[in-house]
């Protein structure tokens, strides 16, 4: 690997063909209060515990090692030359258990995740690769991109408020975390008085993680869980029962019928995440523009080619329903901000984006840490699934280009909820094609909204 050095002095890298290898120490230096702030913000990572319980009945061990590999590969983001804070596909994630539950419990199931996510981290990677990711996209009818996005927001809100769902099971403690959640994030009045005051304006790039604090506090009190029995030591995540009894390496690959059922749940799935692409290239030209002393070098293929690899070392060694994402959108935005603050602030936004997910992995083999949150790992899932469903739908409407597009996207999103991709994707090409006739693929041209 050639050296290359960096705009940033302090910084440099080696070039491995599309990538450029960062290696901590070598590279950068470790940024203590990201990783400070990661080493409690695992909780939301294992949030995912709970999904993977529920859908393929992992037991909690089986189920932390998912976890645990997971955060292991998020760190090839920063390490190969993408400058993000990597996290789930969330507003899939109910498209997913759809899909999965289609199938009966037990190793059907695991194998309809397993040809899930094998085929999209594969169809990734292969976009990367070609540089068509941009192609792609652009072919999709804004009313079915907005129809898709806009179904899987609603269908991440329905899955918290389902009959006996973590709703039903959390009330009050939901509800409370939420309206707080939902004020410090979205509110332009706490947006306004958090620039007054100090203390204010912390709380405000912490995320959820001071709402996460509270609900370890106000579930107890509720009555709506036990208080934490906090364990010292390390964790024990249990690789040997994942790998035997929920892999390829223990029940065989699935058949090629699967692969072909899964496709719809693919494509739905990748018009979600691009969505995350395009959020991080805006989120990072916007620091890029803030440090002249680092030039940060946002490639999309590079992008791809990394969570696409993810998604098909996940697929064989240990498939996870949260799936491996290109952007934690949140903390990605709380990293951005203190590097806007100077190179006094954070030496490099890799330094930034790499301390934060060392912090994770260090947190999710601290027993003390993980037992802590435990009791709330539910309420920690409800509020990101609540809270991307929020951003999901705002997209989505946004995608829309008239109100025909709207319309059609409106239909789209209660078939997708109710019946899955497959019939969206039908319904939704079969509205287009009816509506804009052979003018279908350029739906963007009609662009008013003053027409029925």
């Amino acid at each position: 690997m050639k050296p290359k050095h960096c705009k940033n002095r302090n910084t440099e890298c080696w070039t491995l063909g599309a990538f450029r290898v960062r290696l901590p120490v070598v590279h950068y230096r470790l940024e203590w209060p990201d990783f400070c702030q990661g080493l409690l913000m695992c909780a939301v990572d294992l949030a995912a515990i709970p999904l993977m319980i529920e859908l393929l009945g992992m037991p909690f061990e089986v189920a932390l090692a998912v976890v645990l590999m997971n955060g292991i590969l998020y760190l090839t983001h920063h390490m190969l030359g993408d400058p993000v804070v990597p996290g789930w596909i969330t507003p899939a994630i109910p498209l997913v258990f759809m899909f999965c539950q289609a199938f009966p419990e037990g190793a059907e199931r695991v194998h309809a995740l397993i040809s899930f996510q094998l085929l999209l981290g594969l169809f990734c990677i292969g976009l990367g690769v070609t540089g068509l990711s941009r192609r792609v996209v652009s072919l999709v009818p804004p009313a079915l991109k907005a129809g898709i996005i806009c179904g899987a927001g609603i269908a991440a809100v329905s899955s918290v408020f389902d009959k006996n769902g973590r709703f039903d099971q959390y009330p009050v403690t939901i509800s409370i975390a939420v309206g707080i959640a939902f004020y410090l994030i979205f509110s332009r009045h706490f947006n306004q008085i958090k620039t007054q005051n100090r203390i204010l304006a912390t709380l405000g790039k912490l995320g959820i993680l001071p709402v996460i604090l509270l609900a370890i506090v106000l579930a107890p009190i509720a009555g709506e869980s036990s208080w934490p029995a906090v364990k010292w030591g390390f964790s024990q995540p249990d690789f040997h029962t994942l790998w035997n009894e929920y892999t390829v390496f223990g029940l065989g690959f699935p058949p090629t019928s699967m692969f072909l059922s899964a496709l719809p749940t693919v494509l739905a799935t990748y018009i979600v995440l691009f969505g995350d692409v395009l959020q991080g290239q805006a989120i990072l030209k916007e620091a890029d523009k803030a440090r002249p002393d680092e030039t940060i070098e946002y490639d999309p293929d590079r992008a791809h080619m990394i969570f696409g690899g993810r998604n098909a070392i996940m697929g064989v060694a240990g498939p996870d329903v949260a799936m491996c994402g290109p952007l934690w959108a949140a903390m990605q935005v709380v990293t951005v901000e203190r590097y806007k603050q100077g190179k006094r602030a954070m030496s490099s936004i890799f330094a930034g984006a790499g301390s934060f997910r060392w912090g994770t992995n260090t947190g999710l083999v601290l027993m003390p840490i993980v037992t802590l949150v435990e009791p709330v790992l539910n309420v920690a899932l409800a509020l990101t699934l609540l809270i991307q469903g929020y951003v999901s739908v705002r997209i989505g409407i946004l995608e829309a280009r008239s109100q025909r597009d709207l319309g059609i996207a409106g239909v789209i999103a209660a078939v997708l909820v109710t019946r899955g991709a497959a019939w969206a994707f039908t319904v939704g090409l079969a509205l287009c094609l009816l509506i804009y006739g052979r003018e279908f693929l350029r739906g963007e041209n009609d662009r008013t909204f003053n027409e029925g």
